[in-house]
């Protein structure tokens, strides 16, 4: 078993809306906005090596939008799916499944483009599985007003449409005795959080229920998230487990940290140590 951390570039958004009711006097401290308030995030993803299938963990959000709707996001950095995947060692074709932590358009975009013509999208892992949860299917395919805006169906149906399209809550342990699949209800419906076994290290890739290390104060949550008293008790049951297991975490969206253990310290939960997966 081997992980891979994959580099699916940079963009912003709003850093208010990042951290929810955080004043930014506290939060621009670790996170620095620019003039427009916006914060730099990662679009981090991860290859999972079982020996037995290759695993791509979410997949950034892809270029196929108009250069309008890029600008929205401001791309930066040199970061790039398919280059990082080769750096890797690994070739897009032998991807064996692609599984999305959830459908929002910067967690699964770079999953689907255009063919050369620009007629037709098609994927770019044409040899995947593409997973999802089915009610998470169901959400992003008739989203509630206050998601409708990141999930695209360009980014969405192409999965189904092609036949690649299938569901974690329907087949048992769909990647292994050492992947474990752990839900989240907070920051959208029935998002995915793998928990893996490499050797004696567990790691989680806890993605938006945790974006940052700057988010792992149990009230620190997301504008974004459909129900924040819910990511904040997902959260705190999650660190939890983290301190007792020796988890490290993984953070999708921390632009300077690729993961962290965690500790449990008289003003709460923080990071243990920096880590390097």
């Amino acid at each position: 078993m081997q992980i891979h951390v994959i580099d699916a570039g940079h963009f912003k958004l709003d850093g208010g809306a990042m951290f929810g009711v955080v004043p930014k006097t506290i939060w621009n401290k670790q996170m620095p906005a620019d003039e427009n308030n916006l914060c730099s995030w990662a679009m981090r993803c991860l290859l999972i090596d079982t020996g037995k299938q290759l695993i791509l963990v979410d997949s950034g959000m892809g270029d196929k939008q108009d250069a309008r709707w890029q600008g929205f996001y401001f791309r930066h950095g040199e970061g790039d799916l398919i280059n990082s995947i080769k750096k890797a060692g690994y070739s897009p074709n032998e991807i064996t499944d692609v599984l999305s932590t959830h459908l929002h358009f910067d967690h699964c975009g770079g999953s689907v483009k255009w063919n050369t013509s620009k007629d037709r999208l098609e994927l770019v892992f044409p040899n995947a599985n593409y997973w999802t949860h089915s009610e998470h299917w169901a959400t992003a395919t008739k989203p509630n007003p206050r998601e409708k805006a990141t999930f695209l169906k360009e980014n969405i149906m192409p999965m189904q449409e092609t036949g690649a399209l299938q569901f974690t809550d329907k087949i048992v342990n769909p990647f292994g005795e050492n992947i474990d699949l752990l839900y989240a209800d907070g920051h959208t419906e029935k998002m995915i959080m793998p928990k893996i076994k490499v050797g004696e290290k567990t790691y989680l890739f806890i993605a938006d229920t945790i974006p940052s290390h700057a988010h792992i104060p149990v009230p620190y949550v997301m504008g974004y998230d459909v129900r924040p008293l819910q990511t904040m008790s997902e959260k705190e049951a999650l660190l939890k487990q983290a301190v007792e297991g020796n988890w490290t975490i993984i953070f999708d969206h921390d632009p300077s940290h690729e993961a962290a253990t965690i500790q449990l310290t008289e003003k709460g939960y923080r990071v243990g140590d920096f880590e390097k997966v």
